[in-house]
């Protein structure tokens, strides 16, 4: 849709972003959706409506910011509302003069600012331009009066990206604004722009779409190009896109041209094209698999891969799965998420099989698997591990019945009551040692080398661990270690710092060390061999070996006799 197109010539019934050629134009090159449907006026925004009602009560009481903060993700229209804004601020039209969130008809400057051509409507990119030269270059022309709108507005997009004397540049004039001009930012970062900035700003968060939401937007503009695609077509597109209208749309123009002549576009065909797994099958693996079928679960996810689906993407979806099953418990009869009927049902009746507990365990054990995946070698390899751990799970008692058979003393169901013993934790790891030795199991370098050196232990026991830290430890070490026990075990731990805890294993190392080179340097030869060779040093003290024939069955240590002298 060009900039020129008469907004007055439309058909009011039909919906307003849907382009329209003039009657006997001359063809014009293809323009891709995310361009084409493109929204011109306030009330195309889809999803936004708290900004919009509070820009036209700002409108209309006079009460307008002289700086805006529009922040979001990529493609949920930061940069159109920004160029919306900003005619809304010089809207001069037949009947009205002034500030507006109605933009129909055109106004005087519309297209103008539309184009990205009007002399009072300076538009800058921070992300090429970060200088503070280039900021100074821009706020000198503030000073002078707008050539021909009311205001002459400043739009900055990835406003996050200026430098630091950039920004401090700019805050000066945002301090102390001439009342003509208007500043209208966009950022995808909001954390890294100067709260001395952001307290300046009028701040709009602009929403993700919710997948629901956009299918039926989608639907829409697939119409309007006289294309057909299944609503499940649909509906994986706008999951895929994660709440971005444009990525949507790019994502629909690609699966417009997977079929020709007029045929709809299936799911299987979009499922194809983004290497997404079926999700009807996946459901189906995620319920052999806490069902303990082993090969049936495998194969479904194999096949899966073998047919071109990403395992990274197969496992993100097992782990929605996972949340909707959780969410489901958790609502009741209002869980309505929208979607096939038979998706939801299935849903409902892994909620009402699985308990609360184990459902938060289904989703520590995937959401573990999905981060080793990331750095796996062999991502299909991981997910295949990452669906045997889940299996695995499901021959242990739940989580409820395991707390409720430590409670009771009892073992296992079935275990005579007389031969019963306290059962094992659900994880193993109810000491200090244990925990160690998992982290040394699972190659936990960095977080083993910290909890040996600063970690004082006090009582632990699953779900449970107290200690002190030495004063010199890193800030972070006790959040990694609760990261680390949560996603091993799939429980929640509680991670508590007191007072009173023991010896790190390091200060006992060299305690014991200590007290073996005292205990040597104490005995009689040793001791007179120090004394009469000065400059002799214990290298070392190996504690006995009862197996060695060599050494004497009454001694208590071997001294070293490597010893040496000091340089």
């Amino acid at each position: 849709m060009s900039d020129t197109d008469s907004d007055t010539e439309r058909d009011d019934a039909t919906f307003s972003m849907f382009g329209d050629d003039e009657a006997g134009a001359r063809p014009r090159a293809y323009e891709v959706l995310a361009r084409k449907y493109r929204p011109r006026r306030f009330e195309d925004l889809i999803g936004q409506e708290a900004m919009v009602r509070t820009l036209s009560n700002a409108f209309e009481t006079g009460r307008i910011a002289h700086a805006f903060m529009l922040t979001g993700v990529r493609g949920v229209g930061k940069t159109t509302t920004a160029r919306l804004l900003a005619r809304a601020l010089n809207y001069t039209s037949a009947d009205h003069d002034g500030p507006s969130v109605k933009l129909d008809p055109l106004g005087e400057h519309c297209e103008a600012i539309m184009a990205s051509r009007h002399p009072d409507v300076l538009e800058l990119d921070a992300a090429s331009r970060t200088g503070v030269a280039d900021m100074r270059d821009l706020l000198d022309g503030s000073r002078y009066a707008p050539v021909s709108a009311k205001h002459k507005v400043y739009i900055i997009d990835e406003v996050h990206m200026l430098s630091n004397a950039s920004f401090n540049a700019l805050l000066k004039t945002l301090e102390e604004p001439p009342p003509h001009v208007k500043f209208i930012f966009a950022t995808t970062e909001i954390r890294k722009v100067p709260v001395t900035v952001l307290s300046r700003c009028q701040r709009f968060d602009l929403k993700r779409l919710e997948p629901a939401v956009l299918a039926t937007h989608l639907g829409r503009v697939a119409a309007g190009e006289g294309a057909t695609v299944s609503e499940e077509g649909l509906a994986l597109i706008a999951r895929a896109a994660e709440g971005s209208v444009r990525d949507g749309l790019s994502i629909l123009d690609q699966a417009i041209v997977q079929t020709r002549d007029g045929e709809a576009v299936s799911a299987a065909a979009v499922r194809d094209m983004l290497g997404l797994g079926d999700r009807g099958r996946l459901m189906d693996a995620f319920e052999k698999a806490i069902a303990g079928e082993a090969k049936a679960a495998l194969e479904e996810v194999q096949d899966q891969v073998r047919a071109g689906a990403d395992p990274a993407i197969i496992l993100k979806d097992l782990l929605e799965i996972a949340a909707d099953i959780s969410i489901a418990q958790a609502t009741g009869d209002d869980y309505n998420p929208g979607g096939p009927a038979d998706w939801i049902g299935r849903t409902r009746a892994l909620a009402q099989r699985l308990t609360p507990a184990e459902a938060s365990r289904t989703w520590q054990i995937l959401l573990s698997g999905y981060n080793v995946l990331q750095v796996a070698p062999d991502p299909a390899t991981a997910l295949s591990m990452v669906i045997l751990r889940l299996v695995a799970s499901a021959g242990l008692p739940s989580p409820e019945e395991a707390a409720r058979m430590i409670a009771e003393g009892k073992a296992s169901p079935g275990k005579p009551e007389a031969q019963s013993e306290a059962p094992p934790d659900a994880g193993g790891m109810d000491s200090f040692d244990s925990i160690l030795a998992r982290l040394t199991e699972l190659r936990e370098i960095n977080l083993q080398f910290e909890m040996e050196r600063y970690v004082r232990p006090g009582p632990v026991s699953f779900g449970r661990f107290t200690c002190e830290m030495e004063p010199n430890a890193p800030g972070d070490v006790l959040a990694r270690l609760k990261a680390f026990l949560e996603r091993d075990t799939g429980e929640d731990w509680e991670v508590l710092q007191i007072r009173g805890g023991g010896e790190t294993i390091r200060a006992a190392e060299i305690r014991t060390r200590e007290e073996r080179f005292s205990a040597a340097a104490a005995h009689p030869i040793i001791a007179e061999a120090l004394k009469s060779l000065p400059g002799t040093t214990i290298v070392d003290v190996i504690d006995e070996d009862r197996s060695n024939p060599d050494i004497p069955a009454d001694s208590e240590n071997v001294i070293d006799l490597n010893a040496r002298r000091k340089a």
